[in-house]
């Protein structure tokens, strides 16, 4: 059996310290939106959060939660920092980023993991799909 590591350091600096991910249930009102996913091919499932400053219109949180593999939890912890640090990405923004960005940032993942990256694309296009729901049920 190889037992050499065969993701980038930093695939392994986010999966063994992930970033932004939440552990608890959320506390009412606590965010705008929230979206799940979930890939049966390979049994992860993620959920996502995120909070908009209403001032400036960007996204000042965004919080997750995954039951998936080091490449899933890896794509997201990246994907929370690309969006809500550095005073974070207005949502528009925020939906061009596409998994191959996610992966560059990462060093890459195997071939095979490439899906993995998909979930935190998706989860987060699922919040933001939430997001303008809401917003139009409150105009």
């Amino acid at each position: 059996m190889n037992k050499e590591w065969i993701y980038s350091e930093t695939v392994k600096k986010n999966f063994f310290n992930p970033r932004n991910i939440l552990l608890r249930e959320p506390k009412p009102g606590e965010f705008d939106a929230e979206g799940m996913v979930g890939n049966p091919a390979c049994g992860d499932v993620m959920k996502m959060w995120f909070k908009i400053d209403p001032k400036t219109q960007r996204i000042k949180k965004l919080k997750w939660r995954t039951f998936g593999c080091a490449s899933a939890i890896a794509s997201t912890s990246m994907f929370s920092q690309m969006v809500a640090g550095k005073g974070g990405m207005k949502l528009e923004d925020a939906l061009k980023i596409t998994p191959n960005d996610i992966m560059k940032r990462l060093g890459g993942l195997p071939s095979y993991k490439i899906h993995c990256s998909v979930l935190a694309d998706q989860a987060f296009k699922m919040a933001a799909e939430n997001y303008r729901k809401k917003r139009k049920t409150e105009s």
